[in-house]
């Protein structure tokens, strides 16, 4: 168990140097308000006086004081420095330097404060490590911690307070840490802010041990025997009372060896039946139990924490790369496996798989079977036709003569107006593609190739590379789609296979059709149009040749005895007002309403297989195959090789901390690795 203490403080030297505090070692926080007696037990642990005294905010600094035990006969041993005594002290801060004089080490330790916090009485939260070697200190780790203060005095900042708390609490809401909650006697328990402090970090109390300091300074007829009983504030670990110097005593050059003789004796005088559990000796034993067995505690979690954090820096490191020696080949290298990856993104071989969303090749077939495919289903084949439309076309299309049969003109024209509409959704589909594309540079740069961020510059021309061919290869894959749905307008293929099936369906349920429709109903409605119901027979803006035809006409050749109702005015334009259709008409709308939904089905299909295509030959899988040599070609060139291969300011100096991280790591591993499982227990 002793030997536990040491490796603890052998860790905490091999952190401090690389100045980390990722690692939470067990460690002894002393806390209390300013002038209730911190300073004065830790003087009273080590016997010798070593720290700053004095009047309001003295500790400004947190004071990290390791106490090591070492035999009178083996100071020498010890003592890297070839030290004559017995006792003596080292910092961290001064390396290898050997302090003989306490007194020298109390000036180091002010010197020090005010170097960092300054001369107007602020503080710091960087730590000052002293290391006492001593045949008269039992091994402990403690940390002084500046007094819990409210009102700021001379130069302090106002929120001096905040300060202080911020503090203490970064270090006791470490989970190994033990808390020393330091209460004055002659002050009421209750109002401990001490204990307040602990209690919000260790509500349970059971890393919190209380010290009960000026018991001499009570007021005549009390005494603290409820305290120290437990009766006040029950503390798991306990409390211990200890009696301190005054500083008439300090002053007067009282030893601490004389201190703790008259402690003593006061205790057996004042309170005899607790004399054996309190003082400062029997504060120093349970300090050092204590810490010994949080030790055997912590000791298999620390374990396994810095394991982790050592594979976790070492990949770090990795990350980071080894400094560029061959500037050729790490530029060919991280080219072609930036091309690599590229393409096996859009495959779907890359090493790294988006699992948030659909990334690369995946989100292109999205695009061309969910997205495209569905916009193009969506795409009704007489959106945008009315019946009137149809049959405008069909009279227009017949010129002056009156028609037998429906002309076929009017059908190529209505059809190639509804096949138009199939370009802008093939073209927004060649844009998602694209974009799809450039969003994968950025996947490829997050994700498998990290190296690219230690070269921001490489980085940036390689992305302006593809972003470029890219852009080069937009209007040629535009133009292609735009000759795919311009191919389909060349040439209405009436003779095609499903065409022409349909038509023979379609004339049979036609003819059958207006059977039933002559045997049910004298007339029908339009199909997308109500009848005009208007008293005069008008409607305004949409219908059927206004001023030639009243309401209830038939069209002309339907019936010639139809008496007019009206006189008909030659020079009026004909402009299409609503009226129900002939029988005649109605078939031929119906006719050329199917033909050309049977046509657009054909022609939708054909281009919701050909535009895909289309988009993979001269967009994604021609820079797939020419990527490579496209980077190549701008950007392996002798002129860019110094420029390109600049890393990032910050990326040498994040490469030594992480080397330096890693290499404490492993060597706290190492002191951990040293203990044997019989000094767990």
């Amino acid at each position: 168990m002793e030997a536990l203490i040491p490796v603890i403080n052998k860790l905490q030297d091999v952190f401090n140097t690389v100045g980390a505090d990722v690692i939470q070692l067990p460690q002894i926080a002393v806390v209390g308000t300013q002038s209730s007696g911190k300073s004065s037990v830790l003087e009273s642990l080590v016997g010798r006086d070593l720290l700053p005294r004095g009047t309001g905010v003295v500790t400004r600094r947190p004071l990290i004081l390791q106490l090591v035990h070492v035999d009178p006969g083996d100071a020498r041993k010890n003592d890297d420095g070839g030290n004559e005594g017995e006792e003596w002290g080292k910092f961290l801060h001064t390396k290898s330097q050997i302090y003989t004089d306490f007194e020298e080490i109390r000036q180091e330790i002010e010197n020090e404060t005010e170097r960092i916090s300054g001369n107007n009485k602020g503080i710091s939260d960087d730590p000052i490590h002293l290391k006492i070697f001593s045949p008269n200190v039992v091994n402990l780790t403690l940390v002084d911690l500046p007094g819990i203060t409210k009102v700021p005095v001379g130069d302090q900042p106002q929120d001096i307070e905040v300060q202080i708390k911020d503090l203490i609490l970064k270090h006791i809401s470490n989970p190994n840490c033990i808390i020393l909650a330091v209460t004055a006697a002659n002050t009421d328990m209750a109002t401990s802010e001490a204990l307040k402090v602990a209690r919000e970090v260790d509500p349970d109390g059971r890393r919190t041990l209380a010290v009960v300091t000026k018991l001499d300074l009570m007021d005549a007829g009390t005494d603290a025997m409820d305290v120290l009983m437990g009766r006040v504030i029950p503390v798991k670990l306990g409390l211990i009372g200890v009696v301190n110097r005054s500083q008439l005593d300090i002053n007067n050059k009282k030893s601490v060896t004389d201190a703790i003789r008259d402690e003593h004796a006061f205790l057996q005088k004042k309170y005899p039946s607790l004399a054996n559990r309190n003082g400062t000796k029997y504060l120093a034993r349970t300090l050092n139990r204590l810490l010994m067995h949080h030790i055997r505690d912590c000791l298999p979690d620390l374990k396994t924490r810095i394991n982790v954090l050592a594979a976790q820096y070492q990949s770090l490191l990795s990350s980071y790369g080894e400094p560029v020696e061959d500037q050729s080949a790490t530029l060919l290298q991280l080219i072609t496996k930036f091309a690599t990856e590229y393409c096996n993104t859009i495959e779907g071989t890359a090493k790294y798989i988006e699992t948030a969303e659909l990334c690369g090749g995946a989100r292109i077939c999205y695009i061309f079977h969910e997205t495209f495919g569905r916009t193009l289903e969506c795409v009704d084949p007489l959106g945008g036709l009315s019946t009137i439309d149809i049959l405008t076309a069909i009279r227009n299309a017949t010129g002056p003569r009156p028609s037998l049969f429906v002309p076929e003109v009017s059908f190529e024209l209505l059809v190639k107006k509804q096949v138009k509409r199939l370009e802008e959704p093939s073209l927004r589909c060649v844009e998602l593609v694209h974009e799809e594309m450039q969003r994968i540079i950025q996947h490829c740069s997050n994700y498998s190739t990290q190296e690219l961020q230690r070269f921001p510059k490489l980085h940036e021309a390689i992305v302006e590379v593809v972003t470029s061919l890219l852009r080069k290869r937009l209007p040629i894959t535009n133009e292609m789609v735009h000759n795919l749905v311009a191919i389909e307008l060349a040439y209405i293929n009436t003779k095609h296979p499903d065409f022409a099936d349909a038509c023979g369906v379609m004339n049979n349920n036609i003819e059958e059709q207006r059977r039933n429709r002559m045997r049910e109903l004298p007339a029908a409605v339009p199909r997308d149009k109500a009848p005009a119901a208007g008293p005069q027979g008008e409607q305004d803006g949409t219908g059927n040749w206004r001023g030639m035809l009243k309401k209830g006409e038939e069209a002309p050749g339907s019936g010639p005895g139809s008496p007019l109702r009206g006189v008909v005015n030659l020079l009026d334009v004909p402009a299409p007002v609503a009226r129900k259709l002939s029988s005649r008409e109605q078939r031929d709308c119906e006719v050329i309403e199917r033909l050309i939904k049977s046509y657009f089905l054909i022609v939708r299909k054909n281009i919701q297989d050909s535009v895909p295509k289309a988009v993979m030959h001269f967009l994604v899988n021609h820079v797939k195959d020419s990527l490579q040599s496209e980077l190549v070609g701008q950007l392996y060139k002798s002129g860019l090789l110094n420029d390109l291969l600049t890393e990032s300011e910050d990326m040498a100096q994040r490469r030594k901390e992480a080397a330096d991280m890693l290499q404490a790591l492993q060597k706290a591993s190492q002191v951990i690795a040293e203990i044997r499982e019989t000094h767990l227990w």
